[in-house]
This record gives structure tokens, C-alpha cells and sequence, in this order.
């Protein structure tokens, strides 16, 4: 990798759980400033000294309710194509974008890059307006790279990998479900990040951890983690698939969502899942 020049970078999100920890694991590879985007600060920024614009900033965890739609478009899509406006305008190299797995129908099960998005939800939409727009600004001058996620998980992180840490610390016994969903770890996410940023990709990108995950299997591992054992039974999933197709959390929980395997998640996945999983959760 091309790093004996220490590139600049500009991550527009402080507070940002994944621009956060990006600055943290880069720290030493590149040369990493923060910015908030809550205010209009940013906007100050010269961005004419950065090679890359990476954007975190967004709106994710917060109830999806009708009157939130606004918001969530203006957050996650109006800002980001601002931001990036402002970039094109200053002569940055490279935009990258987190977008989200969420783009896409949660019914689709295997998910390849043509894959149609589709998505049912606000902030999945929003997103995907982002990436629409995003797309009509790249130029061979500025180069946009789309980063889809599937959950991202670590310790400190939010949104459904601590709800499920939690039901494994309350729950004595755990439907044993085979299913087969993508996630990434926070410092493999972050790697992605560094080897996309350092050989200047561009184009839509569907990182994750080099296997799939199983909820049992990972359900096993937190109790493992906290020092707990946890009974499985089948005993549930007559009922468990019923509900899946009506309650959208079951389907999240327990039915199928994954990325096709590309053969290159070796490269970037540092941390194995079972280990990721250690790292991930804290013994009380």
C-alpha cells in the first residue's frame, strides 16, 4: 500500500460510532482530522488540503416515525450531498459515502452488486436518495466510493448488536434457528476503509466479515463472552417462521440476509468472528 506520503483525511461526523473508530484505527496510517456536522462548522473547513472526504455523518437510531421522514432525508441525504458538493468544488480526490445494507428489501436474502435496491424504510430510502445523487457528482476528478454495510458491531456500538447482547444476558434458553446473515466488525469495517481510501476506489462496495452468521451461533458466543451458558432448542421455530413473515424484528433476528461472498473479504477481515465477538462484548 501507498502510504510513505501519509494522505489527508477529513471525517465529516464527530461522535460518529464508525467515523470514531475509523480515526482511531488509522490514526497512525494517515493523516486524520474530525469534523462535526451538527453545526456549520464544516462549512469553515478548506477542504482543498484533504485527499479524502469521508462522510459518517447521518441520523440511524432513532424511531422511524412518519413525522421523522423529513429529518431523516435532510441528515442522511441533503447533508451529504452538500458535503460532497463542497468537496468537488474544493478539488478533493475522493468521496466516500456510508450508506447501509438497509437500501436494500430485507426479503432479498442473498444480495449481490446487482442486487435492485429497494428499501422499505425511511432511513434505508434516504440512503439510497443520497447514492443517487452522489453518483451525478462523481467525475474522473473526483472519484465517489459507496460503502454498504451490513450491521457493524464492536464494543461501545449501537442500534440492534447490543439488543441482542442483552436478550443473551437475560434469556436462560435461545430458539436454535440455521439462518445466514451478514455483519462486519467495526475494525474490519475500518480496514475496508483504509485499503479503499489508500488505492482510491470508486463505485458501490458490500463489505463484510469473511463468514456468515448464524443468530444461535452468535447468540452462543456473547453468553460464551459473559461467562453464561445458554440452552438451544427447535422447539420455537414452527413459530418463529410464522411470526417472521408478519413482525419485521423477527425477520431481522432470525430469517436470511446476506452478502454474496466476493473472495476478497480476506483481505481486509483482520479479526476473526469469534474473536471479534470476544472484543465485542464486555463481562459484567
Amino acid at each position: 500500500m501507498g502510504w510513505l506520503v501519509s494522505k489527508r483525511i477529513l471525517v465529516v461526523g464527530q461522535g460518529s460510532y464508525i467515523g470514531e473508530s475509523f480515526a482511531r484505527y488509522a490514526k497512525d496510517i494517515f493523516t486524520i482530522d474530525v469534523v462535526d456536522s451538527r453545526n456549520d462548522k464544516w462549512q469553515d473547513v478548506d477542504f482543498s488540503g484533504y485527499d479524502t472526504i469521508l462522510h459518517c455523518a447521518g441520523i440511524a437510531h432513532v424511531a422511524q416515525k412518519k413525522n421523522m421522514r423529513e429529518l431523516y432525508y435532510a441528515i442522511n441525504c441533503q447533508l451529504a450531498v452538500t458535503v460532497a458538493q463542497k468537496a468537488k468544488n474544493e478539488g478533493v480526490g475522493q468521496f466516500v459515502f456510508l450508506s447501509s445494507m438497509s437500501v436494500y428489501h430485507h426479503s432479498q436474502k442473498e444480495i449481490t452488486k446487482d442486487t435492485p435496491p429497494n428499501p422499505i424504510c425511511f432511513y434505508g430510502g434516504s440512503k439510497l436518495a443520497a447514492e443517487k445523487q452522489l453518483q451525478q457528482l462523481a467525475t474522473s476528478s473526483l472519484k465517489m466510493c459507496i460503502v454498504r454495510p451490513p450491521m457493524v458491531y464492536g464494543a461501545g456500538c449501537k442500534g440492534n448488536f447490543p439488543r441482542i447482547v442483552t436478550l443473551t444476558r437475560r434469556l436462560p434458553i435461545f430458539p436454535n434457528i440455521n439462518n445466514r446473515r451478514s455483519m462486519i466488525y467495526i475494525d474490519n469495517l475500518c480496514e475496508f476503509f483504509v485499503q479503499a481510501i489508500d488505492s482510491e476506489r470508486e463505485g458501490v462496495y458490500l463489505p463484510q466479515n469473511e463468514e456468515w452468521v448464524n443468530t444461535t451461533k452468535l447468540v452462543k458466543l456473547i453468553a460464551k463472552a459473559q461467562g453464561k451458558n445458554i440452552f438451544t432448542t427447535k422447539i420455537f421455530n414452527p413459530a418463529i417462521k410464522l411470526l417472521s413473515k408478519s413482525l419485521s424484528q423477527f425477520g431481522k433476528l432470525f430469517g436470511n440476509l446476506y452478502y454474496a461472498q466476493t473472495g476478497d473479504e480476506h483481505e481486509y477481515n483482520k479479526i476473526n468472528f469469534s474473536d471479534s465477538i470476544k472484543a465485542s462484548v464486555t463481562k459484567e
